[in-house]
């Protein structure tokens, strides 16, 4: 077990360059010192605290997987950490990351211009402008890749947008949103990007939402939304594009549930160690033992997962079902280390004070979003046999 990383039992950060290590472990005190005291006050407003934006930039999080003019990309393993670091903190803030790092300009790093590129990319690494990705709409999830509504058509110099979005994190305070709508021309999905403030766009906060809180998720809008022809993404014409994208982000949802079952498990470990019953303290109790054991085996059977996923990533030969896999599985796996860590904290586990009921219920929004996992089983299953069973 690693001093750094309780939960890494099998020490799976030893991986990491001394360079990399170095540059996690200052990440891993910001995201103690500066992070964990206020998540549990903005999970239970349900607000973000926006003041934090910019220390993410300075703390080297934003951009890390991609070659910029002044900084080559980091390795996929050490992205990967970062994912984990901040879920292990936060889930909330580990998803808001994840949008603005890998979907949203994940999108424009794939699929825009070197024109493009260099309009968002520089002010999105340092934080000036947040991204928010927009595919997921309220009739359509799992099939948008052939049941996508929102319509776009060519007008002249500009496009013009039509239709909603739904579950768009970030989307209420985003600056740039890279939207994806059905080409009425052609029947195939573009990629835009649509600026904050951009008539006939409006977002709007989603409520009642009780996983994943701090996030922003948004009801977007469109009505006769239009944008500049040069806003379309150069390399974004179709829905296999828009996999291209997914593909890489999937393997980042993996890390941050990795990092959710360890913040469960670490906190259970120190519950177990200063609660006291029949006299003694429950670590020693037999049924407390195995409960542990048993999400120390989930954590670690997940991280390993995550970091062959990210050795796959960093070698090319990174398959979709690989990616889908490892999404499924660990989400799976997180959804019960959080509930047997709930269980270990009996009464006290449903009180937001001892954060476990924070990745209990953070836990059902990660193994939701990004492909569920039936739809994701049924990737694995197609590359298995050669027969799709999508309907």
């Amino acid at each position: 077990m690693t001093d750094e990383l309780p939960g890494d039992l099998y020490g799976y950060e030893t991986l990491l360059t001394d360079d990399e290590r170095k540059e996690l472990t200052g990440i891993r005190r910001f995201l103690n010192e500066e992070v964990r005291p206020r998540v549990n006050d903005a999970w239970a407003a349900a607000e973000f605290p926006m003041d934090l934006v910019p220390r993410f930039a300075e703390e080297g999080m934003v951009g890390r997987s991609y070659d910029l003019e002044h900084r080559p990309r980091a390795s996929r393993l050490f992205t990967g950490f970062i994912a984990l670091e901040t879920a292990r903190v936060d889930p909330s803030m580990a998803t808001f990351l994840g949008v603005h790092n890998g979907l949203s300009m994940g999108s424009i790093v794939l699929l825009g211009s070197d024109e493009q590129r260099a309009r968002w990319v520089p002010g999105m690494v340092a934080l000036d402008r947040i991204g928010a990705f927009a595919l997921t709409e309220p009739h359509g999830g799992s099939d948008v890749a052939r049941g996508l509504e929102t319509t776009a058509r060519r007008d002249g110099d500009e496009w013009v947008i039509d239709g909603a979005k739904r579950w768009i994190g970030n989307g209420t305070f985003a600056d740039v949103v890279v939207v994806f709508a059905r080409d009425v021309a052609d029947d195939q999905v573009k990629t835009f990007v649509v600026e904050k403030g951009t008539p006939g766009f409006t977002p709007a906060k989603m409520e009642g939402k009780y996983a994943l809180r701090t996030v922003q998720n948004a009801d977007i809008v469109f009505d006769g939304c239009r944008v500049p022809a040069e806003n379309k993404l150069e390399h974004g014409n179709s829905f296999k594009d828009v996999n291209r994208v997914l593909k890489l982000t999937r393997g980042g949802v993996a890390w941050s549930a990795v990092g959710c079952q360890m913040g469960a498990f670490e906190a259970a470990i120190a519950y177990a160690k200063e609660r006291s019953q029949f006299g003694r303290p429950i670590a020693g109790f037999q049924l407390i033992q195995d409960l542990l054991a048993r999400m120390a085996g989930n954590v670690t059977a997940s991280l390993g997962m995550a970091v062959r996923v990210s050795q796959l990533q960093e070698e090319g030969v990174f398959r979709d079902e690989q990616a889908a896999l490892a999404k499924s599985f660990v989400t799976a796996r997180a959804r019960e280390t959080v509930a047997l860590a709930r269980e270990l904290f009996g009464g006290n586990g449903i009180l937001l004070e001892n954060d476990v009921v924070r990745y209990f219920a953070d836990a059902e929004a990660l193994y939701s979003y990004e492909g569920t996992r039936e739809i994701n089983s049924l990737i694995v299953g197609r590359a298995l046999t050669g027969v799709s069973a999508f309907v």
